[in-house]
């Protein structure tokens, strides 16, 4: 990311893993940091320009990925990722001072966080009952009040609203990873770090035996691996269906970019969502043939056929 930031949105209250996320971009260092109650708010805040960027959770290594952020980022006024955070995640369960765990009949959390500890509150717990919250901090800020027994949340969101940690490291499944992106209005793309990631959206037009197939291949002929690709329905009826993809390589590469082309012309609509720093670095095996030197080589090639001098 580029330029000084000077306020980020997020979900909030604050004591959420997205806050946790967004504390370890180094261009929030020094910015002002904004909770919002919602996903769809915190976007929204970005769109009408009330702040310079935002952090939203995108993916989870155990439940997948968050449709809300997929939605809006696939159909409201565009919106571009810049950089993606990668975090560890791992729940506490916590109380007011004094409950122990017997005293435990109700557990609050975000929808995300429960399924991610059902094994765990069906051992430990199995008579307590789950409540949704819009956020993990918001279901602790709920336990303070009074109003739910426990939540699920960050270690680290105890302290600010006065609670104690009755069990951490709470999780069904070891090293579970949530990804964050980081966004901003529509804007040119941090530079190439040869580590990249592309986010794009294909609305296909008209459905067909073989739609998705010629989507995919855009992709395999030219050596793109895909890290995601998600089917959302548009809201324009039963069937009609639209595909999140996350790939590697970055949109200034020639493979990238030739994908994308291919993508417009069979598809009745394409979003680019961004293309960024890939947060565990790794860098992409690129296929012979599908390197930038070969594709300017077989553009010269072709010219010199059309020219008359092969």
């Amino acid at each position: 990311m580029t330029g000084r930031t000077r306020s980020y949105a997020y979900l909030g209250p604050s004591g959420t893993f997205t806050e946790a996320a967004l504390a370890s971009l180094p261009d929030s260092e020094g910015a002002e940091h904004l909770p919002y109650a919602t996903v769809p708010a915190v976007l929204d805040a970005l769109r009408r320009g009330d702040v310079d960027a935002a952090i939203v959770a995108l993916e989870n290594s155990v439940e997948g990925s968050v449709p809300t952020t997929l939605d809006e980022l696939a159909t409201g006024e565009p919106l571009q990722i810049v950089a993606e955070v990668a975090l560890p995640v791992s729940f506490a369960l916590l109380v007011r001072p004094g409950t122990s765990m017997a005293d435990v009949k109700t557990v609050a959390s975000h929808p995300h966080a429960q399924p991610q500890c059902r094994r765990w509150l069906a051992d430990n717990i199995p008579d307590a009952e789950w409540r949704a919250a819009t956020s993990n901090a918001e279901a602790a800020q709920h336990v303070a009040d009074g109003h739910y027994d426990a939540a699920l949340a960050g270690s680290f969101a105890a302290a600010r609203y006065g609670l104690d940690v009755l069990a951490e490291d709470i999780h069904d499944v070891a090293d579970a990873v949530t990804r964050f992106v980081a966004l901003r209005r529509p804007c040119a793309p941090p530079e190439p770090t040869g580590s990249d990631r592309t986010s794009a959206v294909a609305f296909i037009g008209e459905d067909h035996p073989g739609a998705l197939l010629e989507i995919l291949t855009e992709f395999s002929v030219r050596g793109i691996n895909l890290t995601l690709i998600q089917s959302r329905p548009t809201g324009a009826g039963l069937g009609s269906y639209l595909f999140w993809m996350d790939f590697e390589g970055h949109v200034s590469d020639a493979r990238v970019g030739e994908a994308l082309m291919g993508l417009r012309r069979v598809c009745a609509d394409v979003r680019f969502v961004g293309s960024y720093p890939r947060a565990d670095h790794v860098r992409p095996e690129i296929r012979r043939g599908t390197h930038d030197a070969d594709f300017t080589e077989a553009a010269a090639w072709l010219e010199s056929v059309r020219t008359g001098h092969p």
